[in-house]
């Protein structure tokens, strides 16, 4: 049998302050509010046709074997595509929002090489906001 993998359904991100959390992602990303759960710490965020899930450290559905936030990294980053990509429309509304910007460049997705910004979330975790894909280009190994 051959998985065929056809996008990203969700991303778990366990948070300290998942109202915090909740309002980053929808205020300054343009996520909805898809559910919550309150009783079990979850809320789910639809970015697109993924879901973006927050659970509650200490939640009924946080695990033991999850140890203790902010002792280790499982994630690197989450990409989030974004189209139209206006790199100085998106510096400004960010920076007006007191988000932390990382690194802006162009890098290599899903869809090829395109224009691409880095972020952090309240809690630290990095975020990327990624652009269509430039036309087509001829990489050399």
């Amino acid at each position: 049998m051959k998985i065929h993998i056809r996008e990203i359904d969700h991303v778990v991100i366990r948070a300290t302050n998942v109202e915090t959390m909740a309002r980053f992602y929808c205020d300054v990303l343009g996520c909805s509010l898809e559910k919550e759960q309150r009783d079990l710490g979850l809320t789910q965020l639809r970015a697109g046709r993924s879901l973006i899930d927050l659970l509650q450290v200490g939640g009924k559905l946080d695990r033991v074997e999850n140890g203790v936030p902010g002792a280790g990294r499982n994630m690197d980053h989450v990409c989030l595509r974004v189209e139209p990509f206006d790199a100085d429309a998106l510096n400004a509304h960010l920076t007006a929002q007191g988000a932390r910007l990382g690194e802006q460049g162009v890098r290599y997705g899903a869809d090829g090489f395109g224009p691409s910004l880095y972020l952090f979330d309240p809690e630290g975790n990095m975020v990327e906001l990624k652009g269509p894909p430039e036309a087509a280009r001829v990489t050399t190994l």
